[in-house]
């Protein structure tokens, strides 16, 4: 565990962070415009959270492949700037979920952006594991090759966005680089709600990081989404879940508890660097 992760940690004991995780739906009759309408008005009910986080791509909807194009924006498109009056007018970090990002070049991504209480990006991140069982991202959408970890009032914080919860190295390169909560926007459908459960506690138990995952709710292009966002502890301890439908779930988390349960219980002290070296 670099140094650094553990002074921050050890500077924020004591700290509890108030988090909202507003569990939107995108249903296939609302505009794009619209929708970021009505969540702006969402966030503006968030008063006193310290971090608020949204699902990937609502501003779009994520099951309305055939949109992707037209509802793409660059990172100062309306998605952003809307979440970025809100981190000003909140005083609060906002995660923006994701958006369909058209970059520079034409090419779309699946990216996510962390936003300080000035609206400034603190944290960029796109999507590595495009989806392809019943999607067409994997075939719209073009990887990230990247993987953050940024230092933030927060704590080490990094991001990984829905299918990515499948990957387990993936999570232990983040928790190599020092993160200590990792953000999972999503659009998790209903049919494998089990498995988004088992993931985010089994990813939060193993990395000893808090899991905060932020999932769609409702039905998009005939696709039911599972809803049950949720909040997990270093130990792997659920603090907090959602329903199925559209709500905001508040929960509170000590910061401390990541170099705590980490001193206790110093699985990731014990992992070996390089399990390929093992002889066969």
């Amino acid at each position: 565990m670099p140094g650094g992760s553990w002074a921050i940690a050890a500077e924020l004991e004591g700290i509890t962070m108030e988090i909202a995780l507003l569990q939107a739906a995108s249903p296939d009759g609302e505009s794009q415009l619209d929708r970021i309408d009505r969540i702006a008005r969402l966030l503006s009910d968030q008063q006193g959270a310290d971090l608020v986080v949204l699902p990937e791509l609502w501003s779009a909807g994520y099951f309305h492949f055939d949109d992707y194009p037209r509802l793409s924006e660059p990172l100062d498109g309306p998605t952003v700037r809307m979440c970025q009056a809100a981190a000003r007018s909140l005083g609060a970090h906002v995660h923006i979920g994701s958006i369909v990002e058209r970059t520079p070049n034409g090419a779309l991504r699946n990216t996510s952006l962390l936003l300080d209480p000035s609206g400034t990006v603190v944290h960029q991140y796109s999507k590595i594991h495009v989806f392809g069982y019943q999607s067409q991202e994997a075939q719209l959408l073009t990887p990230g090759d990247a993987l953050p970890v940024a230092d933030s009032a927060l704590g080490r914080i990094a991001g990984t966005t829905c299918y990515d919860l499948r990957f387990p190295g993936l999570w232990s390169e983040l928790s190599v680089r020092g993160a200590e909560i990792v953000v999972v926007p999503a659009a998790w459908p209903a049919a494998r709600r089990e498995h988004w459960r088992l993931l985010t506690s089994t990813r939060a138990l193993e990395h000893q990081v808090f899991v905060i995952a932020c999932n769609a709710a409702g039905q998009q292009n005939e696709v039911q989404l599972a809803g049950t966002s949720r909040v997990v502890d270093p130990f792997g301890r659920l603090i907090a879940e959602a329903g199925e439908h559209e709500q905001v779930l508040r929960a509170s988390v000590d910061l401390a508890e990541v170099a705590a349960t980490r001193a206790e219980f110093p699985v990731i002290a014990d992992r070996l660097p390089d399990y390929a070296n093992l002889s066969k």
